[in-house]
Order: structure tokens, then sequence, then C-alpha cells
């Protein structure tokens, strides 16, 4: 396909998915929730179907020699299936965000005025690598009343395809319009600049991938972006705080999984208890083969950790993301140097403060600038699933329109409306 058809495809899409985008803002919770109960029961019932379209991307991955990590995120196991499908039957059975009316007050004029909640309208999703995006977001923009256009990484085309004509015959069972979910089949990398720059037709991107992937599509879009770029994620020890538990925390933040964008990548210690927290969690972090990249003040009170790996740290690991079993590790004097290094630092993702003292809780909610800010709980908790929204599409660290998690709410708007009885200004 030549750049001319690639964008005559593209341009065609997003004309599609606006006239259905008007549909679905229009459809009833039912006719939603029926379209995800059925596209749970067709992803049950069509396994043997999915299997062959897996199979060939798993074939395609192996013989390009794609690293086994990543041919695992390709693998629609019947766990991952089974996991999608449940998802799609506990979006059905949450409350429907669209139409909801909040903050009627009746003015001095006669008028009531408050919002309305709304669908965005037409989303567009870029991802890589797992095949269960595909019907997440499906099954998000469905319940939430808007149309999507998906393009997922090219190692899973035979895999998404075949997902995405289960969301559209589902759609179809509804009597929804198959064209509210649409894929892009070709895995022409030009198709995403044509979809970036679609802003006749797409309302919001959002990237779900490697830095690389949302780094570009952040430069290059015309289409406002929900995105994060980095998850370098916090936890303090404050000093006044239960060692144990801060002992547990710490632990499960960073090293429950070390790949996701919430697990923690850079620990503060008050001085007032770092020679005794230090050389404990220290020895966690040793038995468990995670290198600590420490300041001079950290990497004294480590030295005498057995098996310990110490690394002096750089001015350019305070602000990285690792993914990977290192951490950061700094001592600090205060609250006020706590927050600060934070705030400079971090990648305004997810912050925790392990703490027994409410004021210094609340002052850290209160002045870190981070889209989910805990006290005494792991970074690990910040997910959609986790915070009670039933799916995510993805984490944003913007402060326009979604923040943290973007689930069902994420995915609308509010509108002003007034409710009158012929009022006229006078």
């Amino acid at each position: 396909m030549d750049a001319d058809d690639t964008a005559a495809v593209i341009t065609h899409m997003g004309a599609a998915a606006r006239a259905a985008s008007q549909a679905m803002a229009a459809a009833s919770t039912a006719a939603k929730n029926q379209a995800l109960l059925r596209l749970a029961a067709r992803l049950r019932e069509g396994r043997a179907g999915l299997d062959q379209a897996n199979a060939r991307d798993l074939g395609a991955a192996q013989a390009a020699g794609l690293a086994p990590p990543l041919v695992d995120r390709l693998r629609l196991t019947e766990r991952v299936v089974e996991t999608v499908a449940r998802g799609c039957e506990q979006l059905a059975a949450m409350p429907d965000p669209v139409g909801e009316i909040s903050g009627l007050q009746r003015q001095p004029s006669g008028i009531a005025v408050g919002r309305m909640r709304v669908p965005l309208g037409v989303f567009a999703m870029v991802y890589e690598s797992r095949p269960n995006v595909t019907i997440e977001a499906a099954s998000l923009a469905i319940k939430s009343g808007n149309a999507v256009i998906l393009r997922g990484g090219s190692e899973a085309i035979h895999s998404n395809l075949a997902l995405a004509a289960m969301v559209q015959a589902a759609l179809v069972d509804a009597g929804l319009p198959a064209d509210a979910v649409q894929l892009v089949a070709t895995t022409d990398r030009a198709a995403v600049g044509h979809l970036i720059t679609l802003s006749e037709f797409v309302d919001v991107i959002i990237p779900r991938g490697g830095k690389g992937l949302i780094a570009r599509i952040t430069a290059e879009a015309t289409v406002p972006v929900i995105k994060h770029l980095d998850g370098n994620c916090h936890v303090y020890v404050d000093a006044e705080v239960d060692l144990e538990q801060a002992l547990r925390v710490t632990d499960n933040a960073k090293t429950q999984k070390y790949s996701p964008c919430n697990a923690a990548e850079s620990l503060l210690v008050h001085a007032a208890v770092a020679a005794d927290f230090l050389p404990r969690i220290g020895a966690v972090f040793a038995a468990k083969g995670v290198e600590m990249r420490g300041s001079p003040r950290a990497l004294a009170l480590l030295a005498g950790v057995a098996g310990a790996q110490l690394v002096e740290a750089s001015p350019e690991d305070w602000g990285a993301e690792y993914l990977a079993p290192i951490i950061s590790i700094d001592v600090v004097d205060t609250l006020e140097a706590a927050v600060a290094h934070i705030n400079r630092h971090g990648s305004h993702h997810t912050d925790a403060i392990l703490t027994r003292n409410h004021a210094n809780a609340m002052r850290f909610l209160r002045e870190v600038d981070s889209a989910s800010v805990m006290v005494n709980a792991s970074t690990r908790f910040a997910d959609g699933f986790e915070f009670g929204l039933g799916a995510e599409i993805g984490i944003s660290t913007d402060k326009l329109h979604a923040r943290g998690p973007v689930g069902l709410e994420g995915l609308t708007s509010l509108k002003w409306i007034v409710l009158g009885e012929g009022q006229i200004r006078s």
C-alpha cells in the first residue's frame, strides 16, 4: 500500500468512526452492556480461531528473533483470554457514566445550571505487543459511548485482527455500529503518522507502549494526547515510621514486579531512621539481586550489607526509570527536602510516603506534584483495577482532562446544561 492509499484508508476510518461515535453517544446502557456480554461470549466460543491467528504471530516473532519475554507478551493463553472476557463482564456490571448530571443548582434567574457527563467522541489507541489491549481498549470505548480506532503493533497483527472481528460482531449483535471499533489493518508505520494528525475526525490519541513510541507521538501529533513518558516512582520513609511496615511496603513497591511503570525506582530515607532502616532494606534487596545506586550518605550506611551490589549514583540516576532490579537511594534531612527531590527528579506518576505522622502525610499529599500520591501503601497500587475503575486504558501524568489511571470517566468529558421554564435574560 503506497502513502496515498494509506492516508486515504486512515481518513476513511476516521470519517466512519465519527459517524459511529454519534450512534454510540446515543446508545442505551442496555445495548452497550449487551455488546460487552456478547463479546465475552464470543471470546470464549472463538478460542480455536484465536489460537490459529495467535500461532501465526508467535511463529513470525520467533522466526524474526524476538526476545523470549517479548514473544511471551504476544501469547493469547487461555488465562489471558478468560481475563479479558471477565473484564468485559465487569464493565457491563458497572454504572454507566454517560448522561450523569451533577452539580445542578438553581440560580437567581430561575434557571438550573449543572453539568452532564458525555463521551469524548473518537479516540485513537496506538499500542505495542500485548494483543489483549485490543479488547481492553474496545470494551472501555463501548461502555463509555465512544468510537475508537486501534493501531496495534505489527508483531500482533493477526491476533489483533481476529480480536477486532469479534468486537465488531458483538457490536452488531447488540444493534450498534460495527465501525465504533476499527483496527488499522496495515502494518505500514506511515499509518500512525496519518492517524495522529487526523484532527478532523479524532478527538484524542492514547499511546500505550515504550518510551520511544510515546515520545514520537507526543512530538508529532496534532491531536491532543493522553500519555505518560516515565514512571520514576518514589518511596519516602519519614522520621516517624513503623519500620516493619516500611520494610514490607518498600520491598513490595520495588520487587513485586520490576517492569511496570508503577514500580518504585527511587528510595528516600529520613536521616533520623536511615541507620536503622537502610541496612535492613539493603539486606532484602541484596537477597533479591537488586543493585543499589546510592548517594555517599546512603552507601556509607549500606556498606556492611552482605552481598549488596552498591554503586555510587550519578546525577542521571535520580531521574531514571529502570524497569529492572535497580533502585536509587538517598538520605534526606527533612520532609521538605524529600518533597523537593521528588518534584525535581520525579516523573509525576506515583509517589508514596511511609509515616506515622498525620501532619506530614497530609503535607506530602498536598505538595507532591504527581498523578497518584500514597500514604503507607505500595506504589504498585497505582492501577485502574486497584483504584476501582474496573479497567484502565492507560496512565496519564498530564494535568489537563485526565490524570492518573484513565478509566471510563477519563474517556468522558463534561458539558454545561441549563434547565429553564421560559426565562429570559434582562
